[in-house]
Formats: structure tokens, C-alpha cells, sequence
């Protein structure tokens, strides 16, 4: 639509686009994003013994610096701040200078899936916990107008894992693609990873629609949290627009599945053109 923020906050995953953007690295993420597999998310979850998660996270964050900048936050083009929570008093931590990647790591620790990180001899978990659509920080930081973009709405409680995802399409393809050597060979090498996958998916998520997985419960939980949290704080300090994609038919752990979040996104934007017009003549 031709708006282009000059301030931008996040939490969570919120903290990572956001970066993203303030650095002029979208396009870059995007093509990231839409081109992992679940392969090579799988080759990058580093499993944690003991440490506060089950996912350290570092190699993910590796992976990360080799598709977004690195920098210091005061150095990017626009006005960027990301939010924290500190694990021992449960104070929102706020980052608005020094280097983006940790601020980002910090600000994405979501609690018992990813480790906490220590900062200035603080534990920093996931900025949801405090702040989960941070207006507030907009606001402190000079922002007039706010469009907030809050994705807890429409997924509490939907975390479930339908396991049969695969569409028509793509058993025909599957079937298709048998018919060559290359195409058996392919069709084996997929298999091995969907069977991975589907381990760990099932051991993470439940064997079941009625049995949810450990992942879920967490996500779950957290998310219920944070839409409580969300509607309270806003209700205080409302934005101008919110934006609230629908995320239902995603899971916690389905980075594989970027691009329908990406038209989802665009999707609701179209939803709310007409009040972001009005916003805009005001």
C-alpha cells in the first residue's frame, strides 16, 4: 500500500521481521524462509540436555546470520527496538542499541523451547511473556501512528499437527515422479524425511488429535497468556489499526510452511485496506 514505517518494535518472532525490515532485508528473508525444508530445519535444531529449553538455538541463529544482517541496532536504517523479559523479576527488557542478533536471540527465547539467554548477568526469555505486541515501545520511541500486528488471536488452542497435510496434487506428483530412476530415487530420499519428520513430530507435538504433544501444550499455554496479556495491555494503550492475521493452520514448529504465512499476511492487509486508507486521509 505504499506505507512505510519508520519505527518498528517486536516480540518473539515479531522481534526477527522486524529486524529484518529495519535492515532492508526482506527480500532476502523471504527467500530464506520460502526455501527451507524441513530437512534442513531439522539439521539445524541443536537439542539441548540441560540449559532451560530443549532447543539451544545457536545454530539457528547461526543460520540466520548468514541471511540477515549483522549490526548494531543504532546502525540500521530505521528505528528498530526489540523486547525481552527478564527471567527473574519478569521486568520487559527493552533493546534499542547494540548488536541485533542477540537482541533478536534474546527476545525469541520462548520459555521450555528455546534456552534462556544471559545478557549483562541478566536471564532474557521470550519479550511475549511481558509485552507480547509491544505499542508501548512504539509510542516511547516517537511513534504518532501504530499499526500493530498481533498473531495470538486466532491460534489459541489450534496448535495441533494434522499429520495428513499432503494434498492431491502432490500424491500425484509423488506417483508421477516414481516412473523414472531419478524419481524413485527422489521419491526414497523424501520418504526418509517425512519419516524424520513425522518422529518428530510425533513426539513433540502427540500422536494425536487427542493426545497433544509436549510442544503443543507449551505453545499452547503460552499462547493463551499472551492473548490475555495482549488484550489487556491494548486496552490501555490501543494502536491505531490491528492487524491480526489468521494462523490457525499453522504449528509451532512449521517453518517449512512460510509461504502461505507470508499471503496470509498479505491477505489480511487486504482485509484492512479500507480502515488503513481512512487512517491514512486522517
Amino acid at each position: 500500500m505504499g506505507i512505510e514505517p519508520e519505527i518498528v518494535a517486536g516480540s518473539s518472532i515479531g522481534a526477527f521481521v522486524g529486524a529484518a525490515y529495519a535492515s532492508n532485508q526482506m527480500d532476502k528473508l523471504e527467500s530464506w524462509v520460502c526455501s527451507l525444508s524441513w530437512k534442513e530445519i531439522l539439521n539445524n535444531i541443536d537439542l539441548a540436555v540441560i540449559g532451560g529449553g530443549f532447543i539451544q538455538g545457536e545454530k539457528l541463529v547461526e543460520l540466520a546470520r548468514k541471511h540477515v544482517q549483522e549490526d548494531d541496532i543504532e546502525l540500521l536504517p530505521r528505528h528498530f527496538g526489540a523486547v525481552a523479559t527478564e527471567l527473574d523479576t519478569g521486568r520487559e527488557i527493552w533493546f534499542q542499541d547494540g548488536p541485533l542478533l542477540e537482541a533478536v536471540r534474546a527476545s525469541i527465547a520462548l520459555p521450555g523451547v528455546f534456552t534462556p539467554v544471559q545478557f549483562n548477568g541478566r536471564w532474557l526469555v521470550d519479550g511475549g511473556l511481558s509485552n507480547p505486541v509491544p505499542v508501548s515501545l512504539c509510542r516511547a520511541m516517537g511513534a504518532d501512528v501504530v499499526i500493530a500486528v498481533n498473531l495470538n488471536g486466532n491460534i489459541v488452542g489450534k496448535h495441533r499437527i494434522n499429520h495428513a497435510r499432503e494434498t492431491e496434487s502432490a500424491r500425484k506428483e509423488n506417483a508421477n515422479n516414481k516412473s523414472t530412476p531419478w524419481g524413485k530415487v527422489s521419491a526414497q530420499l523424501k520418504n526418509s524425511i517425512n519419516e524424520r519428520k513425522n518422529v518428530l513430530l510425533s513426539q513433540l507435538f502427540g500422536n494425536s488429535l487427542d493426545s497433544p504433544g509436549l510442544f503443543n501444550v507449551l505453545a499452547t499455554s503460552i499462547n493463551i497468556m499472551q492473548d490475555r496479556i495482549t488484550r489487556s495491555r491494548m486496552a490501555g494503550d490501543p494502536p491505531e489499526i490491528i492487524l491480526s492475521p489468521r494462523l490457525s493452520r499453522l504449528g509451532l514448529m512449521e517453518f517449512d510452511q512460510a509461504a502461505t504465512a507470508i499471503e496470509e499476511g498479505r491477505a489480511c492487509v487486504r482485509r484492512m485496506q479500507p480502515d488503513l486508507e481512512q487512517l491514512l486521509k486522517g
